[in-house]
């Protein structure tokens, strides 16, 4: 697997072939979609609404897009930020979505790609990452303990006040 940060064009522009790889990949974990409701029809998303969720988070100053690939395809992302942006005094980085293609589940990806993003992390200094997983995502929560995330409370979430449970990884 090869990860590097995601590179829009000078407008700001996913370029075309990446858009629609990207855009098939969010539509390929469906039911992550319709739990989290961050698009309005799971079974219809489309690759504007993929393009503006991706400009959205680009527009904070220290995210990170990483696109995961192999054998030349887009087959995961990652969307991390350096700090919380309601929490200026929360030490840790933050890792907001993570999402491996559907077709490539329980491959080992999502694993990989995590282990990758604590490892530019670590690399940074940074002593721990945390993340936000939805309550009712059980197969996100049951991911995230098996690599070592421990949960340090609850709270809703930022855009729609869901409930979520907050976990954290020692780095």
């Amino acid at each position: 697997m090869i990860v590097e940060p995601l590179e829009v064009g000078e407008d700001g522009a996913l370029p075309g072939p990446l858009l629609t790889e990207l855009t098939e990949l969010y539509a390929s974990n469906r039911e992550f979609q319709q739990l989290s409701g961050d698009f309005p029809d799971p079974d219809d998303i489309r690759s504007e609404q993929v393009a503006a969720s991706l400009a959205e988070e680009l527009s904070h100053r220290d995210t990170e897009v990483l696109l995961a690939r192999s054998a030349g395809h887009v087959i995961g992302v990652s969307v991390t930020r350096a700090h919380h942006p309601e929490d200026p005094d929360d030490p840790d980085p933050w890792i907001g979505l993570l999402m491996v293609h559907a077709r490539d589940h329980r491959v080992g990806f999502g694993r990989e790609l995590a282990e990758i993003v604590e490892k530019r992390f670590r690399a940074l200094g940074r002593r721990g990452v945390k993340l936000a997983v939805l309550e009712n995502n059980d197969r996100a929560l049951a991911f995230w303990s098996a690599l070592g995330y421990e949960e340090i409370g609850r709270r809703p979430d930022r855009r729609r006040g869901r409930d979520c449970v907050v976990m954290r990884k020692a780095l």
